[in-house]
């Protein structure tokens, strides 16, 4: 948690979090059940770049700020937890580490499983009163057809990010070839 401390830290997560606010307002639509988001993009770049800790800042303060700038329903919290879990899954994974494809593949299924297929459909279940099966029912084909784009898009957002001036010093500083 030093890193907090660090202007050029602090200047860089201020900057994925205003990003990942104005990206969550965005998404292109695949048919009526399915549609292309953007918002997880800076705060897997964050993780990626500053840790889980600074990861699930990013994650927290972007779902509260996007709420603060343009709130879509009632607040939920549970949704917010899911943001900030995402941060600190896309850090746990990508932080120190060489990005590679299989990393990215398997950073994307478990980020999908954990926030896509568990958190987000109990937080559905909860805010709306139904059961968790119809959840599940309605959310694991967009799921399916969304985890090669969503993998895809990270791999490339996050690759063509170490090309960066202002993040590629960051991260050859921090990184290892493990």
């Amino acid at each position: 948690m030093s890193q907090l401390k660090d202007v050029k830290v602090l200047t860089a997560a201020a900057l994925l979090v205003a990003i990942a606010t104005v990206l969550s307002f965005f998404s292109v639509p695949v048919n009526e059940f399915i549609q292309i988001r953007f918002k997880f993009l800076p705060i897997a770049a964050s993780g990626m770049l500053f840790g889980p800790a600074i990861g699930g800042i990013v994650g927290l303060l972007a779902d509260i700020t996007g709420y603060i700038v343009k709130p879509t329903g009632a607040f939920f919290p549970g949704y917010t937890i899911s943001t900030m879990v995402s941060g600190i899954i896309f850090g746990a994974m990508l932080y120190k580490k060489k990005l590679t494809v299989p990393r990215v593949i398997l950073t994307s299924l478990v980020y999908t499983v954990v926030v896509s297929l568990i958190l987000n459909p109990i937080n559905s279940m909860i805010l709306y009163k139904t059961p968790l099966w119809v959840v599940l029912t309605e959310k694991l084909p967009a799921t399916a057809v969304m985890f090669p784009i969503n993998t895809c898009l990270l791999y490339f957002v996050l690759k063509a990010l170490q090309s960066v001036p202002l993040f590629q010093d960051q991260y050859l500083k921090e990184s290892h070839p493990s």
